[in-house]
């Protein structure tokens, strides 16, 4: 399909932690206009694409992106609008062109993005497709993805002493996205009860999960274990699991790992890992180790990688190259999947097809920093990856994708839910 770009408009707006971002609207000649708001991490990997932030302390203490907005209206659309194009594929080879930075520094990886996103969206909309129908095309038949809600934070996410940064409820057992939501929200009430019980405090972290003062992460996998039976469902896969995502690259330090002021080696979190698997149902764990250490990742990935998933994120970046270079290590089995931590989402694609095709799994994620934008929720099942996350099931950046999940459900009930592998 052959197109053409009429306008593209950027402003600044507020996440979801009230710092500043960008909306993106794309407007083609046939009137066909769509929005998209891009998400903003503060758990980042140094390989991430640029976020471009302006540095002027007088505003937002440094971090506006007047400079990304004035980058989309200024050479972005100079160079897009008014040009016939054939794919989206071609559009964001061109903005990468135009930027001409290897992390996307120039211009800004939140420029890109959120022009690529809106644009997606765009071309969706003139084909009169659901984004999801609409994406299906550059990935594996459609599938509902079991969400993975985080019910508590920690790490860089909450202001308590807790270095782990996300514990996630996942009801892989459940029967249909409605009833897999109801899950994540009955677990996570349950949970608010035991802590109430235990005089713990129930504010919220930057993902809508509890943020209690509590230290070791054991403690929270019982209080987890516990609140998932009090809500009535069955542990594991049969009903509902666990996620981990201690994010460990925030807490490695002089070689070493520092949890609770204890002084780890990489064997010694892996044992932590494999002793928690004995005990708790967990499934997953991401970025178990530091982006630092990929001597250990393999170390991990040949130790545990039988026995649960393993998820880089910080050490992959949603960085095609990067992660074929990964698979052929043999680190991870996993790749979290982010849209602005590459930039574009073709080269998102690009990586979620080569997970595939390597028999890794894919785990699509919003960001600490969000919107009520629900596009990950349509990647999500376009690309039949099996699993997204993006927090509790509380505060309305959150709930807006997984209200989304339920409505895409609504309307192709034919589709299934789960894994998938």
């Amino acid at each position: 399909m052959n197109f053409e770009i009429k306008d593209i408009q950027a402003i600044e707006i507020l996440d979801s932690r009230g710092r500043p971002t960008l909306s993106v609207a794309v407007e083609l000649t046939d009137g066909t206009r769509q929005e998209a708001g891009v998400p903003s991490g503060a758990s980042t990997g140094t390989r991430e694409a640029v976020e471009l932030r302006d540095g002027d302390s007088s505003r937002f203490g440094g971090a506006g992106v007047l400079t990304a907005v004035a980058n989309v209206n200024g050479e972005l659309r100079e160079t897009l609008a008014g040009r016939t194009w054939s794919s989206l594929d071609e559009v964001d080879e061109a903005m990468r062109d135009l930027d001409a930075t290897e992390n996307k520094s120039r211009l800004g990886a939140n420029a890109l993005i959120g022009t690529s996103m809106a644009l997606a969206r765009a071309l969706a909309a003139a084909q009169g497709k659901p984004l999801y129908e609409w994406l299906t095309g550059f990935g594996e038949p459609a599938r509902m993805p079991v969400p993975c809600f985080n019910v508590l934070n920690g790490g860089a996410h909450a202001p308590n002493d807790l270095d782990f940064q996300e514990f996630m409820v996942c009801p892989l057992g459940a029967p249909s996205m409605a009833e897999a939501v109801r899950a994540g929200a009955e677990v996570y009430q349950a949970l608010r009860k035991r802590l109430v019980a235990g005089s713990h405090a129930t504010g919220l972290g930057d993902e809508g999960g509890f943020a209690p003062n509590l230290a070791e992460p054991e403690e929270v996998l019982d209080l987890i274990v516990a609140a998932i039976s009090d809500a009535g469902y069955p542990l594991g896969s049969d009903g509902v699991g666990i996620a981990l995502d201690p994010a460990a690259s925030e807490f490695y330090s002089d070689g070493g790992y520092v949890v609770n002021g204890s002084h780890l080696s990489s064997s010694d979190m892996i044992d932590r890992y494999a002793a928690m698997l004995d005990r708790f149902p967990i499934w997953s764990i991401e970025d178990g180790l530091g982006e630092q250490d990929p001597s250990g990742w393999k170390r991990m990935t040949e130790t545990i990688g039988e026995r649960v998933q393993l998820v880089g994120d910080d050490n992959f970046c949603t960085n095609p190259a990067i992660i074929a270079a990964a698979i052929d290590d043999g680190i991870a089995n996993a790749a979290l999947i982010k849209v602005n931590q590459i930039g574009t989402v073709t080269e998102t694609l690009t990586a979620m097809r080569i997970c595939h095709e390597a028999g890794y799994g894919q785990m699509v994620s919003h960001r600490s920093g969000e919107t009520p934008d629900t596009f990950i929720a349509d990647l999500a099942v376009a690309t039949g990856c099996g699993q997204l996350k993006t927090g509790a099931p509380a505060r309305g950046e959150r709930v807006a994708k997984y209200n989304r999940l339920i409505q895409i459900a609504t309307e192709r009930p034919d589709l299934p839910y789960g894994l998938g592998r």
